[in-house]
């Protein structure tokens, strides 16, 4: 296990891929970090509903999951369609033969780039909002413990959701058709279904269960539940995480890995 840990991390790592989108997350969070920041900022005083202080702070650091996850998840899912894109999945497999040792060991390799993804996510979402919620709002709260917990839990969600990338371009191996899924969920589907589901109150604690829903719970803060109010216990959470990395690669695993490849 260790030697096809080792060799699915030295194929990821070797490409260039995944640090270019890592330059795109960094661009994209200060820029929207730096926006939400200075909404809460500069809002009126008596801005009613708008965050402040503690809750401001945490609210706009929480993009780093609500609207920087579509970049773990794309480098997860081209860990494993560049294999079918490119061809070489017959040699991994040549290596590397028994197919469930090798989608653990792929779901496993992301992680350490998770990790660093996540610490750029955080430092990005510090840079474009810190400032600004220093010098014009309540204050940037880096020294709160529930805000540096959120910070460090975001850094933990980023990495799951490579790992729930793995598992879906399992399930999807067609690049394409893998990139213009997680863009349309993530950018589109899913907010407007979270929203969607929020104004009906039968329906509203589906959205918790959703993804991003569950992400924003792990941090404990949420661009969609401010108040962090109607959001799941974290380890209720983490959970739920876990249980889609693991449902996609299942599936990919009983549908995609079981058919001939050659």
């Amino acid at each position: 296990m260790r030697s096809a840990l080792l060799a699915e991390y030295r194929k990821l790592v070797t490409t260039r891929i995944w640090w270019v989108l890592l330059i795109a997350m960094a661009g994209y969070l200060v820029f929207i970090a730096a926006a939400i920041a200075a909404s809460f900022a500069f809002a009126p005083a008596d801005g009613g509903s708008v965050p402040v202080g503690e809750e401001a702070a945490r609210t706009t650091y929480s993009v780093i999951n609500s609207i920087g996850y579509v970049f773990p998840l794309v480098i997860g899912s081209l860990a494993m369609t560049t294999e079918f894109r490119h061809k070489t999945i017959t040699q991994s497999l040549l290596v590397e033969p028994d197919r469930t040792r090798f989608l653990v060991a792929k779901v496993l390799s992301v992680v350490p780039v998770g990790l660093l993804a996540g610490v750029v996510g955080v430092l990005a979402v510090l840079l474009g909002g810190a400032p600004l919620l220093a010098l014009q709002g309540d204050g940037a709260y880096l020294a709160d413990r529930d805000v540096v917990m959120s910070l460090l839990l975001g850094v933990v969600a980023i990495a799951l959701w490579a790992m729930i990338g793995v598992g879906f371009g399992t399930l999807v191996p067609n690049q394409v058709a893998a990139i213009v899924v997680i863009l349309a969920f993530t950018q589109f589907v899913e907010p407007v279904a979270r929203l969607a589901l929020s104004q009906v109150d039968a329906l509203s604690d589906l959205a918790n269960f959703l993804p991003g829903g569950a992400a924003d719970a792990l941090l404990g803060a949420s661009l969609f539940a401010a108040d962090g109010g109607d959001l799941l216990p974290r380890w209720a959470a983490a959970l739920v995480l876990i249980g889609y990395a693991i449902g996609f690669a299942a599936l990919g695993r009983l549908t995609t890995l079981r058919r001939d490849i050659g």
